[in-house]
């Protein structure tokens, strides 16, 4: 009996390591890791991409250094619900699409997915943080709005 090349598909458990580093910390996309009081602990080049801010500079900060201060308020109460309860109000997969800050001040627009992590109790330790920046995108729209509102 021939053995097919497809016969085991899965990774083992050291390419599935080398897999989540890579896609950790060489994503085009921020990824940003911030603990059950949004300090943030884990931040990829991508964030330092998007953001302007170093990992340096980024880890043990708050999550208000890419916060706009009025949206501030909005997001803790929907963060804390998270880490109080695990549910989101999202689907799995649903972007958020919200303002955010860079690092010298200008806004951008970023679409982002919200993980929330989990500890072996159940209780969640932590939020991980999917983000691109959709400013580019987001003003194109904006103008072609305008343009259409005009005619």
């Amino acid at each position: 009996m021939e053995t097919s090349r497809f016969s085991d598909l899965s990774l083992s458990i050291q390419e599935q390591h080398r897999l989540g580093h890579a896609l950790l910390h060489a994503a085009a996309d921020a990824i940003v890791y911030s603990d059950r009081n949004g300090v943030i602990r884990f931040w990829n080049a991508g964030a330092e991409r998007i953001f302007g801010f170093s990992e340096t500079e980024a880890l043990g900060q708050s999550l208000d250094i890419i916060i706009p201060e009025r949206q501030r308020d909005r997001h803790w109460e929907g963060y804390d619900r998270v880490i109080a309860s695990g549910q989101t109000h999202y689907g799995k997969g649903d972007l958020l699409s919200v303002p955010a800050l860079h690092k010298d001040g200008h806004r951008i627009s970023i679409e982002f997915t919200i993980i929330p992590a989990y500890n072996d109790q159940g209780i969640v330790v932590g939020m991980a943080s999917v983000m691109r920046d959709v400013t580019t995108r987001f003003e194109e729209m904006k103008a072609l709005r305008r343009q259409l509102a005009g005619r």
